[in-house]
């Protein structure tokens, strides 16, 4: 595991709790889930689970994976049914092929796993996308570039299998601490 990482990740949940407290799930989501007929789903990166929550409340078994202990540790303590929650380093995690009805990825970019999760959706799948992007205007101007998404750039994942259902680009919610120009794409596997 990705020591390095996991610490980073408990310590700043530890220090700024609000990113631990309920939120809505993400709303470009929201109109996503209707569209699949089955009910496995995989979120990684789920945080303290506020998609996973919504999708296991929509009937979905929900695999949600995360680095940090602090984060799975208030998602199991909300006592959801149908969520199994897993401490993984995703630097090293292989996800199954054909094994999900939804895959969903919110504010995380790991550009590698992307085609992983291509494969891991079953035919008619969907997979969700929604992260932080470049933008002059983001507060955050000393982020990472390598976890700033290129404009358009999602869309150049998904050029051969898949159809894309909807794109955009947004800014975040209001309650995220900075305010930051997002992508999101769902796709579905033909």
């Amino acid at each position: 595991m990705a020591i390095e990482d996991k610490i980073k990740w408990d310590e700043k949940y530890t220090k700024t709790p609000k990113l631990l407290e309920n939120r809505d799930p993400s709303e470009k989501l929201l109109n996503i889930v209707k569209k699949v007929d089955n009910k496995k789903a995989l979120e990684i990166a789920c945080g303290s689970g506020r998609n996973s929550i919504f999708l296991a409340k929509q009937g979905y078994i929900v695999d949600a994976l995360d680095i940090s202990e602090v984060a799975l540790e208030t998602l199991k303590n909300k006592n959801i049914p149908n969520i199994n929650a897993q401490l993984v380093d995703l630097d090293h995690y292989t996800v199954d092929k054909n094994s999900y009805d939804m895959i969903v990825m919110t504010n995380f970019l790991d550009r590698k796993l992307i085609s992983q999760l291509k494969d891991a959706l079953k035919k008619d799948g969907i997979l969700f996308i929604e992260t932080y992007m470049e933008d002059k205007e983001n507060e955050k101007q000393n982020a990472n570039p390598n976890f700033l998404l290129k404009k358009g750039e999602l869309k150049a994942f998904f050029d051969v299998g898949f159809e894309i259902i909807n794109y955009d680009e947004f800014f975040n919610e209001t309650y995220e601490l900075y305010r930051m120009k997002k992508q999101a794409i769902s796709v579905k596997k033909i």
